[in-house]
């Protein structure tokens, strides 16, 4: 039998193995250690700033702060443009991994339609490159749609609702063509403005004042650097710079002359432009039909777009500032003052109208108005009071085009007012070389024949229309046109310096003046004024002038049937005039589209106009702003 071997235990070995071990452990200790004590100190010494921006970036933001829009009031301190606060959605596209599918469950979720969407993406188109900026996809959020959203946000990284302060026009369509309207940046607009002081900005001004102001109107962007949490959440703010509001502008508008004007033209298709003549200010200016702007602050829809656009009526159209009429009869005050001063005709200066003018070697009759004509010893004020066309004809062509284009210049016509709106045309004063340059071709006799009643190649704005009436109730001193009456930043108000004339026709010892004056106050006073019916009983005096365009020409035995006639090609009736006579407070221009008469039309609205400025108004309105 085998004995078993037996081992005996080395407590040498057994401790050389375990201190063997021990020594390997604790370099391997030492190292772990080392290496920690080096990868920390790389990140806290070494690389400290870089690897704590990205920290900071993951829980603090910098959000620029919009500054708020500058206000806009009447003259009487009305406001006119205000900013309202609303709930926008907005989406971050950076923080979305799938827009599309974020934007079809918002979809679902609050009932918002396809053009929600489609300006979305539009807005996102113009912001491509600010992937961290907030896009809206839809403001004026309803409560409920606000309360939804609330509920359902944990589903919904990178998107919020947010307060905005949006702008809204109280007086809708009624000052739309005067105001303009703020909408959405697009890129034409992006690539002129100072792209950093909008970042926190959605909106500009497109049209009228709103474009024309808009760099004071803005303000200045400020910002705020907050503390968020993994859901954006905003914890605390860590400091702030206070942006600075846009400048408030106080306006020469009567808001409630302004409605009065709008209520006389009763939805016909037309302007009013009522002017203080003393300086220059535009106290009313309607164009209609118009147009409610809070549509398109927030985003217009295709479909409502669309209407405006295809509407023959042209709501979108401004007349006042971009409408080309012929002036029409409203021009004869102007040309009989040139035919006196420059000695053409004299007080007592008549022709006989047997309804119709020649020029001599020409077989050509240019009619009159009326088809009897006005009888055989017509001077001056008859023919200004009455309206009388053949008077005029005569008169173009003792004149000639060479005299009456400089002339009537004087008065602003080709020209620009200088309103404070921009977007603004000349119309056109024609003149020998203006036909030779634009037509190639020479003046024609004929031509200046149909100058003489203000027709022709002759076109001009309701604005200066109105200010040629202001020209004559101010002897001669033609101011340039302002909304603008003064500014307010910051509780200080700032007036803008008194207009000075832009020009001043030289009216010689002014008799003349005068006596066109008397003519123009027979329009409206004189037992055969074209314009007696519409100021029968007034309680003050005015002056002025009635005005009919005919926009379709006939042969010489053709009469004139409106009822063979499309309606759109009906007469132009105007007015111009101005009130109190002794005085003049008031000045105004009417065009009415298609309507007819001048004195049986656009008279009438005119009387409405003033007495509601001369008697419904407290005297403290009507005295002129400087």
């Amino acid at each position: 039998m085998l004995q078993r071997k037996v081992t005996i235990k080395n407590p040498f070995r057994e401790l050389a193995y375990y201190q063997s071990r021990v020594f390997v452990a604790f370099f391997i200790i030492i190292a772990l250690m080392a290496g920690l004590l080096f990868w920390v100190a790389n990140l806290q010494v070494f690389h400290y700033e870089n690897y704590r921006t990205r920290s900071d970036a993951n829980r603090i933001r910098v959000r620029p702060v919009a500054p708020t829009r500058g206000l806009i009031y009447d003259r009487n301190g009305v406001i006119l443009a205000e900013n309202r606060s609303v709930y926008s959605l907005e989406l971050i596209p950076e923080q979305v991994d799938d827009i599309d599918e974020t934007l079809s469950q918002l979809k679902e979720l609050l009932q918002l339609d396809d053009d929600d969407i489609e300006r979305f993406h539009k807005e996102k188109r113009y912001t491509r490159r600010e992937r961290f900026k907030k896009i809206p996809i839809k403001q004026k959020l309803t409560e409920k749609q606000v309360a939804l959203f609330a509920v359902n946000r944990f589903r919904f990284k990178g998107v919020s609702v947010e307060a905005r302060l949006v702008r809204y026009y109280p007086y809708g369509s009624v000052l739309v063509h005067a105001l303009g309207y703020v909408g959405r940046i697009n890129d034409r607009e992006k690539a002129r403005i100072d792209a950093a002081n909008y970042k926190a900005t959605h909106h500009i001004g497109k049209v009228g004042l709103e474009k024309h102001y808009e760099s004071i109107l803005h303000g200045t962007i400020g910002s705020r650097v907050v503390e968020v949490d993994v859901h954006e959440r905003v914890l605390r703010t860590l400091s702030e710079q206070t942006p600075q509001n846009g400048v408030d502008l106080h306006l020469s508008l009567d808001v409630e002359l302004q409605l009065a004007a709008e209520k006389a033209l009763a939805g016909r298709r037309g302007v009013i432009v009522a002017l203080d003549p003393a300086n220059g200010d535009v106290l009313a200016l309607v164009s209609n039909p118009g147009y409610n702007p809070n549509l398109f602050v927030t985003g217009i829809s295709s479909k409502d777009y669309n209407k405006l656009l295809k509407s023959q009526d042209r709501p979108l159209f401004n007349r006042a500032l971009r409408g080309q009429y012929s002036p029409g009869s409203t021009i004869k005050p102007h040309m009989a003052w040139l035919g006196l001063t420059s000695g053409m005709i004299t007080p007592s200066y008549t022709v006989e109208d047997p309804g119709f003018f020649m020029l001599p070697n020409d077989e050509r009759r240019y009619r009159d108005w009326k088809k009897l004509g006005h009888g055989k010893r017509i001077g001056y004020k008859q023919a200004i009071a009455q309206s009388c066309d053949t008077f005029f004809y005569d008169l173009a062509v003792r004149l000639g085009i060479d005299r009456i284009h400089p002339s009537m210049s004087k008065f602003g016509f080709g020209q620009l007012t200088g309103i404070d709106m921009g977007e603004e045309v000349p119309g056109l004063m024609p003149s020998r070389d203006w036909k030779r340059g634009a037509r190639r071709a020479p003046w024609y006799p004929g031509e200046t024949v149909i100058i003489g009643i203000g027709q022709g190649y002759w076109t001009a704005t309701p604005l200066q229309i109105a200010n040629s009436a202001a020209v004559i109730a101010n002897d001669g001193k033609r101011y340039q046109l302002r909304l603008v009456n003064s500014q307010e930043a910051n509780g200080v108000k700032t007036f803008m310096a008194p207009q000075l004339a832009e020009q001043q026709i030289d009216i010689g010892d002014g008799q003349h003046f005068d006596l066109i004056k008397k003519a123009m106050k027979e329009v409206n006073h004189g037992l055969r004024g074209s314009a007696r019916e519409a100021f029968r009983d007034a309680p003050y005096e005015s002056a002025g002038k009635t005005g009919t365009v005919q926009l379709v020409g006939y042969s010489q035995d053709e009469e004139y049937d409106k009822t063979k006639v499309a309606q759109n090609l009906h007469d132009n009736a105007l007015y111009i005039g101005y009130a109190p006579y002794e005085k003049p407070q008031i000045a105004v221009a009417i065009v009415l589209e298609n309507a007819g008469g001048g004195g049986s039309n656009a008279a009438p609205v005119a009387r409405k106009v003033m007495d509601f400025y001369l008697e419904s108004k407290p005297q403290k309105n009507k005295e002129p702003n400087t």
